[in-house]
This record gives C-alpha cells, structure tokens and sequence, in this order.
C-alpha cells in the first residue's frame, strides 16, 4: 500500500467540512479549511500535480468566524488513548496563542476513534501539557487527563457538533 499518512484524518475531516456547510447553509458560522500550500515539481499532461513539496509550514486547519466570534481550531485523531504532542506543531502552538491575543478564541477537535469519542479542546488545555512538555515532563497526554466536559456530539445532520462545547466553553469563560 502507498503512502497512507495523506489519508490521516480524513474521516473526521470529512465529518468536520460537511458540518461547517451545515454552520454556513443555517447562518451559524462560516468556517474554512485552510489549504496547505505546495509547491508543484512535476505534472502529467493532464496537468495534473503528481509531485510536489510543503511550501511552508501552515497554521491551522480550520478559521473562521462564530456570530462574530473569530475562531481557529485543528482537526486530530487519535487511534489510542494517548496522544503525543508531536502531532502538533510549534509554529501552531504560536498562532493559535497569538490569535487568542486577538480576542479569537482556538481550540482542537480531537477524536479517540478505538472509543467512537469527540471532544472539544480549549487552546488553554493544550498550551498547559504543551508547557508542561517544554519544561521537561510528558511529550503527550492521556485520555484520562483531558477535560471531558465538552463533548462533541452529532446532532441531526451536523455529525460533528462541535459549536455546542464552543457556547458552553464561551459561556463558562464570561461566567469567571
């Protein structure tokens, strides 16, 4: 079999881009995929792109804007319990905190596919192992010590809910 890293994700990818057109059709949010830029080496001569380079590294995969509210989040799974930091990337870490400098709020979608469970992941909980690594400790976090309070479930014909833990997470915020 090929290459099958290109193919990471893109379940819940899938799962993600189908809701953000339900967000966009009910005047919810407006979302988009962020393309990741490549550089072209080869073509066929149908002008199809048969290789090709990363061009730069890219931010995040999804950005966009919640009843005024701009957001950016990345989209992961995970086949096991435990995640490794590795999945994610310094230059994200970077803009998602510069981005919730702007008032923005960031965030990760992460999928423990072996249990069929999606969570929402607040910027804050990420950047607290992210820390917690760079000072020396785990280069991942477990399933166990993950905020479970802001599940992502599928609701009518959005499978993946996620603008629900995004309200509640908004709501608990204001509450402080």
């Amino acid at each position: 079999m090929a290459n099958r890293h290109g193919l990471r994700g893109s379940m819940l990818e899938d799962m993600v881009n189908r809701s953000n057109e339900f967000y966009r059709k009910n005047g919810l949010a407006l979302i988009q995929k962020v393309p990741t830029p490549i550089t072209p080496v080869e073509m066929n001569r149908n002008r199809q792109i048969t290789l090709a380079y990363f061009d730069q590294k890219s931010t995040v995969d999804y950005i966009g804007v919640v009843q005024g509210i701009p957001v950016c989040f990345d989209a992961k799974e995970c086949a096991v319990t435990t995640f490794p930091l590795q999945n994610i990337h310094a230059h994200q870490i970077s803009f998602m905190q510069e981005f919730e400098q702007q008032g923005g709020i960031a965030f990760i979608i992460l999928c423990y596919t072996a249990l069929d469970e999606m969570y929402y992941i607040p910027f804050r909980e990420i950047l607290r192992v992210w820390k917690r690594m760079e000072d020396g400790g785990r280069k991942s976090f477990t399933y166990d010590e993950i905020d479970r309070s802001f599940p992502i479930r599928q609701k009518g014909e959005c499978l993946c809910h996620y603008l629900e833990p995004l309200s509640e997470d908004i709501e608990a915020h204001e509450a402080l």
